[in-house]
């Protein structure tokens, strides 16, 4: 059965999400056959049965937030509600951070968490398995909330998600060996003024250079990105870099089989 990533949304930053500039749905990926759901921010269960291919949540393996930040988070329990199909059947994985789920001002309800089949708290340079699925946060990210990527070390290769974070050449390091790279790339450039702890074209420039993926797929716009078209700055980063980049549509599909 193939692998792909279902991008339902790519919006990045909250003007573009409260505006609804582009979807803030969530990353569906079907690895190995299962059914894992990324950060399912808001409008993801909405997302999930709207365009051409319905996903039906209750299908899920496994939801993983990769922090609690709402853009990232707002429909983690009506989506975890429907993968244990109204909380009756108790079924799939939950994966978090500490703080997204811990006593003080969890953003994962407790009748939510208590659900599911297997619940994992996410830690720096730690290892995780949805049955035989293996997928690995392999550094905690520089970002306001506790927040991991994900390597995903599939059969043919290893598909991994730069989640927010301010960029540092450890990343270069920890994600080392990727074949399949996504990166939420927020900003154009860095605001001089303000350090805002995302990346932007330069430092996702450096990944690619750093990290030698077969291809780099761009996602989690803000505004200045959107304003000077996403597309045409992942063709000229193909150029400077001499690596394949996309940049992600809302419900662009990508056949993981075809690049790894």
């Amino acid at each position: 059965m193939s692998d792909w990533i279902k991008f339902m949304g790519t919006a990045g930053a909250r003007f573009v999400v409260s505006k609804q500039l582009r979807s803030s749905a969530g990353t569906w990926c079907h690895f190995q056959g299962k059914n894992i759901l990324i950060d399912p921010g808001p409008g993801t269960l909405k997302g999930c049965f709207s365009g051409d291919q319905v996903l039906n949540p209750e299908i899920l393996d496994a939801v993983i937030l990769s922090h609690r930040h709402l853009d990232h988070s707002t429909d983690v329990n009506v989506i975890v509600e429907a993968m244990t199909h109204g909380t009756f059947n108790r079924r799939g994985y939950l994966f978090a951070p500490a703080d997204a789920v811990d006593k003080y001002e969890p953003v994962v309800f407790a009748h939510v968490r208590n659900s599911v089949e297997c619940l994992e708290v996410l830690r720096e340079d730690s290892y995780y398995h949805v049955d035989s699925l293996q997928f690995g946060t392999p550094i905690r990210h520089d970002h306001p909330a506790e927040t991991y990527g994900l390597m995903f070390k599939l059969d043919r290769g290893i598909v991994s998600f730069i989640t927010d974070t301010k960029f540092s050449q450890a990343l270069i390091e920890k994600y080392s060996g990727t074949d399949l790279l996504v990166m939420n790339v927020l900003l154009k450039e860095p605001f001089p003024d303000r350090d805002i702890k995302h990346l932007d074209l330069g430092t996702a420039r450096q990944l690619i250079e750093g990290i030698k993926p077969r291809l780099a797929v761009m996602t989690h716009f803000g505004l200045t990105m959107l304003k000077n078209d996403p597309g045409l700055m992942a063709e000229e980063l193909a150029e400077k870099t001499g690596t394949e980049v996309i940049a992600a549509t809302d419900n662009l599909t990508l056949e993981v089989d075809h690049i790894l």
